[in-house]
């Protein structure tokens, strides 16, 4: 299993490009089950949960060519309607077949999700809001089984803010008959991206990017291709790699307002951030701050970013709080910050963490999900000696080719078996 051996004292300096968003690729990916026919997907990154999405939509007769960035996906009607526990287990994405098989076809199987354990993440506002559309829903084994003969558009009010749910019900309610609105939707960049495609397969979507999306629903949609937009999380990863260093980093081909959330609290660090449209550049600090961040749905900061800011408020000066709201146990990644010497005492949802400048030293740790493995990457980049992270299958899943880019910045890693 492979290892991702990390050197410290390398002050990090240079521009490094962002990849295609897998948050908005995945999604994308499944759009495409709605409209038989040719898609083409531009920007694509190349990670374990794109393949096994392509798994998945091979699966369910779908034929993909994926050259480069550039993912293309002929659909067919499929043999089955399932979407089976081998395939769905690895991640919890693949729950978003379900809107799109069940407007197009009237039918779904598709087995409860999997993915990084990071908190139970219910998918009950995904049922509940395919029920509101007229939808057949039943749990049979381990299976979500739904059906109807056409889905009807119809309001719908989210209980609580959810990406997936939000994108999983807008999917549905393009081919339902009538309008579907939608109330405290969630307002990510990723989903204004699947609407965005959406529309260019001939969907009628207003609001997204708001708490309410209105879905006019169509009789059909056609396929059509799009540009994933960049990813995020990796830019704000890249980023903090910059700051915890104390080098200067530009990160490229990113969208600064994606990330404002993060910029704001590396200034309030002392940090000097500058931006262009398509560019951030941490500029070099000698020793940051500490500051307290508390994660909530976009645009407010962002739990996929809380482990990699918390590796950096362990060799900042003072004392931060770190609260996260979003999933109860996304707080795996301290234990193995601790054994490189960082000092934060855990809670069920806060962590507080006081921050030892040159304080960590290397050691042996494990990934536990996918955006703890960063944060152990960003810590080692700054550990005394050598810090080797097992178990980065997690790391795949998300980051393309995170080594090499963090490389070409002057970062001492490699991959060992």
């Amino acid at each position: 299993m492979d290892k991702m051996i990390v050197g410290s004292g390398a002050v990090l300096n240079g521009e490094v490009a962002v990849s295609g968003a897998k948050n908005s690729a995945l999604k994308l990916l499944f759009a495409s089950l709605l409209a038989e026919g040719e898609h083409v997907f531009r920007n694509v990154p190349r990670l374990k949960d794109v393949e096994s999405t392509a798994t998945l939509l091979q699966s369910l007769n779908c034929q993909t060519d994926f050259e480069g960035d550039v993912f293309k996906v002929r659909v067919a009607k499929p043999g089955s309607f399932e979407a089976h526990y081998d395939l769905v287990r690895k991640m919890r994405a693949s729950i978003l077949c379900l809107g799109p098989l069940l407007a197009k076809y009237g039918q779904a199987v598709v087995s409860l999700p999997g993915g990084c354990a990071i908190g139970t993440r219910p998918i009950d506002l995904h049922l509940e809001g395919m029920k509101a559309l007229g939808a057949e829903i039943t749990l049979e084994e381990g299976y979500v089984k739904a059906k109807a003969k056409r889905l009807k558009g119809a309001p719908f009010l989210f209980e609580t803010v959810t990406v997936g749910g939000t994108e999983n019900v807008m999917m549905a309610a393009t081919l339902a008959e009538g309008t579907t609105i939608l109330e405290n939707a969630a307002k990510e960049p990723e989903i204004v991206d699947l609407a965005e495609y959406l529309i260019r397969m001939g969907a009628k979507i207003r609001g997204h990017g708001t708490s309410v999306i209105e879905i006019e629903g169509v009789n059909s949609l056609k396929p059509a291709e799009f540009s994933v937009m960049p990813d995020r999380i990796e830019a704000g990863t890249l980023l903090i790699a910059g700051a915890i260093t104390g080098g200067e980093v530009t990160i490229t081909k990113a969208v600064p307002e994606h990330i404002e959330s993060l910029i704001v609290k590396l200034r309030e660090c002392g940090f000097k951030i500058s931006a262009t449209d398509r560019t951030v550049t941490v500029h070099p600090l000698k020793q940051c701050q500490a500051v307290d961040i508390t994660t909530n749905p976009y645009p407010q900061f962002p739990t996929d970013l809380q482990a990699q800011f918390m590796a950096l408020m362990c060799v900042a000066q003072g004392t931060s709080v770190i609260s996260e709201t979003v999933f109860e146990n996304r707080f795996m990644h301290v234990q193995e910050l601790t054994r490189l010497g960082a000092d934060i005492t855990p809670k069920s949802r806060v962590s507080v963490v006081r921050g030892k400048p040159g304080g960590l030293t290397g050691a042996p740790v494990m990934a536990t999900d996918l955006r703890a493995s960063a944060s152990l990457v960003l810590a080692g980049l700054v550990a005394k000696g050598e810090t080797t992270v097992s178990r980065i299958y997690h790391l795949d899943r998300g980051y393309e080719n995170l080594e090499n880019k963090l490389s070409s910045l002057g970062a001492k890693i490699r991959r060992s078996n």
